[in-house]
């Protein structure tokens, strides 16, 4: 009995001694690699970076919390397919029991704290995504504490102002723009979107791990929130640098152009993207060809060049009632108008009647019931 109280002890010594003796050069170029993969959409290898992290660095939470990052990559770039969702809860969920243990032996542990504060914001990114919003306030709530700890503990971290830069943008615009979420906010500290834009901003410049991940928060937020296109530009255009095979960031990159009306811009963007998915790229799927293919579409039609233009509606058409599931887009709803008034410019009025008929079976989309009833009486002319 003794000797066999000796050996563990000694296998518990050894374990510890071996966790303080990791290479950590070795982890953090690892790391950097198979974050690089990530974003790069190099899904496969980024497994096997991450498998050997796992591996080498049983003890620590880092390989569990970006193989995790890996499925919410996949999950990105098919966000209105939620299969993948319960997987990824799963992995966070394993990441967060991993802190916990580490933190019940040491509270002050400032790697768990900030890997466990991160399984908890993405957790609560999606169930936001998803509309979930009680869950999605309450992931935030623990996440942001576990962040002020983690800064106390190491206010030299840059990556953990990555969560102070989230939150103090989020917290101050999204109750503005979804008003669901306003009674949650009597729980959490006032918001502040500029700090919270200087501090991602930061991190975008001088993060260790989350550097990449601060960039991409720069640019979707200058352009979903604050409307900025050319700092969306800015931000779209360092990340393409670096990750040019990456379809979010192209998408981005070129949606700014199509803000601004200008698709002479913005079809150099979409049309790599299509030639992309064209050639089966990792990650250019079927959203993205049918994103890129209404945009060629919109660029052919504002050129008075109606058999070209009709020629990607019609492609961007078929993707739609593949991927439309229950509700249909507005890419479907304004290419079934968009055809209907390309075949009137062609002399194909019977094909045109169709499909304005069609537009007046789908759901309403500003103002193309009114405008199908209108080239259904008199044809639609350039």
């Amino acid at each position: 009995m003794k000797i066999k109280i000796l050996f563990s002890i000694f296998f518990l010594i050894t374990l510890r001694l071996s966790a303080q003796n990791y290479d950590w050069v070795r982890h953090d170029s690892l790391v950097k690699a198979g974050v690089n993969q990530i974003y790069g959409i190099e899904f496969d290898e980024a497994e096997k970076t991450f498998d050997i992290v796992t591996k080498e660095y049983a003890t620590h939470p880092s390989g569990k919390f970006f193989k995790a990052m890996i499925t919410w990559w996949r999950i990105l770039l098919e966000l209105d397919n939620e299969k993948m969702d319960e997987k990824f809860y799963d992995q966070l969920e394993e990441v967060i029991d991993m802190c916990d243990e580490i933190l019940d032996k040491n509270e002050k542990n400032v790697d768990a704290m900030f890997f466990k504060g991160g399984a908890l914001g993405f957790r609560g990114r999606l169930l936001a995504i998803r509309e979930s919003w009680l869950k999605a306030a309450l992931d935030g709530k623990d996440g942001l504490a576990l962040v002020f700890k983690a800064y106390e503990a190491n206010p030299k971290n840059t990556d953990i102002q990555l969560g102070f830069g989230i939150y103090h943008y989020y917290a101050d615009v999204i109750p503005q723009k979804y008003t669901a979420v306003k009674p949650f906010m009597v729980f959490f500290p006032k918001g502040d979107k500029n700090k919270g834009l200087k501090e991602l901003e930061y991190v975008a410049l001088y993060g260790r791990y989350a550097r990449i991940e601060s960039r991409y928060f720069m640019m979707t937020l200058n352009f979903q929130f604050e409307e900025n296109m050319d700092e969306t530009r800015k931000w779209g255009k360092i990340l393409l640098d670096d990750f040019p095979n990456n379809p979010n960031f192209q998408k981005y990159y070129g949606l700014t152009f199509v803000k601004e009306n200008n698709y002479t811009e913005a079809v150099k963007t979409f049309r790599d993207i299509y030639n992309k998915c064209e050639r089966g790229l990792p990650g250019y799927n079927k959203r993205f060809k049918r994103e890129a293919a209404y945009y060629l579409g919109m660029d052919f039609m504002l050129k008075n060049k109606a058999d070209s233009s009709s020629f990607y509606f019609e492609k961007s058409e078929k993707l739609s009632r593949e991927l439309d599931k229950g509700r249909e887009s507005g890419f479907l709803i304004n290419t079934v108008l968009y055809l209907g008034m390309l075949y009137d410019q062609l002399g194909r009025r019977d094909k045109a009647i169709k499909y304005y008929n069609e537009v007046l079976l789908l759901r309403e989309r500003g103002n193309s019931h009114d405008q199908a009833r209108q080239y259904l009486k008199t044809p639609y002319k350039k």
